[in-house]
C-alpha cells in the first residue's frame, strides 16, 4: 500500500482549500510544502478581494468556479468568523469613450450570472465623490478577505480531519511505479521518498516544472508558465479617506488594471501594474523608479494624487500561462488520466481569481477524482 492515499504539492491557498475537503473522507493525506511556513508566495501577495465574476470568459473554469467560489467564501466567513469586509466596487469609465466598454463589461458580466447597476456620472460621485468619472458600474458582491486567516482555517479543518503537512520540502522528482507514484523531496540538503495512490499538483508558481516532472513537455503542451510581477505603491494617509470601496478603471491592457484598494490597517493602496519577468526569480522589490509612472496611472481614477503622495508598498507574482501581450488563458484544472496518468491532477495558471475560486476549485477537483 502507498504511505498516503492523497499527497498535494502546495499549500497555498488552493492547495489547502483541497486538503481541507478532501481531508473529510480522506483523511491519510500530506501536503507538501517547499516554504517554511503555507502560502508565503502569490497566495500572501494579492489584493485580498472577492471576485463577483465580472470579467472571465463566459464558459470558462475562471467564470464559473470565481462565481460558485464567491458565494461559499461569504458564507464560510459569516459561519466561521473569518475577517472580511463587503466593500462593494465602482468600474468608473474616465472618459466618455470609456463608456462603450463599461457596457461591454456590463454584458460580460450578465453572462456569468453576474448583475451590474449602472451609474450615470452624478450617481457615481455621489458614491465616490473624489474619483474621476463619466459613469460607472457597481458591484455589490465585490468584497475584501484576510486570506491569512483563511488559510488558517483551511489548515485547521484539514490537520482537524488528520491530514498533515510537511515544510521546508521541495519536490524534485516523481515517478509512476504500477498503481502509485513516487515522490522525491528534498528537506535541508537531505532527500526522502514517500508513495502516493493520489497526486495533487497544486504548486503554484511551480506547477509547469512538476508537471514536468512526471513526463509532460509543458513547451510542447504551452503550459510554461510566465512569472509576471504586480507593485503596489500606498497612498500617504491624509489622503487615505479619499476613496471609501474598491475603485477599478476599464481595463486598457493586460490584468483588470491599477485599482484602489483599502488594506485591512486602513491604508489606501493602488496596483498591481503588469510586468512580465525574465527568468523565475522572484524578486519582490518594488523600484522607486516606478514612482511616477504608478502615480500617472493613479491619477486615472484619483486626479488629487501628486507623485509626492505614494510611496512603495509590496509586491506579488502571479503564474500567468499567457505569454506578453496575448489572450488571456483559462485555469489548467486537469486529472490526467488521458496521459495514462490515473489519479494525477494539475493545476497551472492559477492566478486571479484564484484566491475567490478556492472553496469550488476544491469542489471540482474532488469531483474529477472521486464522481
Amino acid at each position: 500500500m502507498a504511505d498516503f492515499e492523497i499527497t498535494i504539492i502546495g499549500a497555498g491557498v488552493v492547495g489547502l482549500a483541497i486538503a481541507a475537503r478532501l481531508s473529510r473522507q480522506h483523511p491519510n493525506l500530506i501536503l507538501l510544502e517547499k516554504n517554511q511556513k503555507y502560502g508565503m508566495e502569490t497566495s500572501s501577495r494579492n489584493s485580498e478581494v472577492i471576485h463577483a465574476g465580472i470579467y472571465y470568459e463566459p464558459g470558462s473554469l475562471k467564470a464559473r468556479l470565481c462565481v460558485e467560489g464567491r458565494d461559499e467564501l461569504y458564507s464560510l466567513c459569516r459561519a466561521h468568523d473569518i475577517p472580511h469586509k463587503p466593500l462593494t466596487k465602482l468600474i468608473t469609465a474616465t472618459t466618455a469613450a470609456e463608456l462603450t466598454k463599461l457596457e461591454n463589461i456590463r454584458q460580460n458580466a450578465a453572462k456569468n450570472g453576474v448583475k451590474l447597476q449602472v451609474l450615470d456620472k452624478v450617481a457615481a460621485l455621489k458614491m465616490e465623490p473624489n474619483i474621476r468619472t463619466e459613469g460607472a458600474l457597481f458591484s455589490p458582491l465585490t468584497g475584501a478577505i484576510s486570506v491569512h486567516d483563511l488559510m488558517d482555517y483551511f489548515f485547521h479543518i484539514m490537520q482537524s480531519n488528520g491530514g498533515m503537512i510537511q515544510h521546508r520540502c521541495q519536490v524534485i522528482a516523481i515517478q509512476q511505479v504500477n498503481s502509485e507514484y513516487e515522490i522525491t523531496f528534498d528537506e535541508a540538503g537531505n532527500r526522502s521518498t514517500i508513495t502516493g495512490e493520489i497526486v495533487i499538483n497544486a504548486a503554484g508558481l511551480g506547477s509547469d516544472l512538476i508537471a514536468q516532472m512526471i513526463g509532460i513537455d509543458i513547451d510542447k503542451e504551452d503550459l510554461r508558465l510566465n512569472y509576471v510581477k504586480g507593485s503596489y505603491f500606498a497612498i500617504t494617509p491624509s489622503k487615505a479617506k479619499l476613496i471609501s470601496r474598491l475603485v477599478y478603471p476599464v481595463p486598457v491592457n493586460e490584468g483588470l488594471g491599477i485599482h484602489a484598494l483599502v488594506d485591512w490597517g486602513g491604508r489606501l493602496k493602488f496596483g498591481p501594474d503588469v510586468e512580465y519577468l525574465d527568468g523565475r526569480t522572484l524578486d519582490y522589490n518594488v523600484v522607486e523608479e516606478k514612482r511616477y509612472a504608478f502615480a500617472e496611472s493613479i491619477r486615472r481614477i484619483l486626479p488629487s494624487i501628486t507623485d509626492e503622495d505614494i510611496t512603495p508598498d509590496m509586491s506579488g507574482i502571479r503564474p500567468k500561462l499567457q505569454k506578453k501581450g496575448k489572450p488571456a488563458r483559462d485555469f489548467v484544472i486537469v486529472h490526467e488520466t488521458a496521459r495514462g496518468l490515473l489519479g494525477f491532477v494539475n493545476l497551472i495558471g492559477i492566478e486571479s481569481p484564484g484566491l475567490t475560486s478556492s472553496p469550488a476549485i476544491a469542489r471540482y477537483v474532488e469531483s474529477l477524482l472521486f464522481n
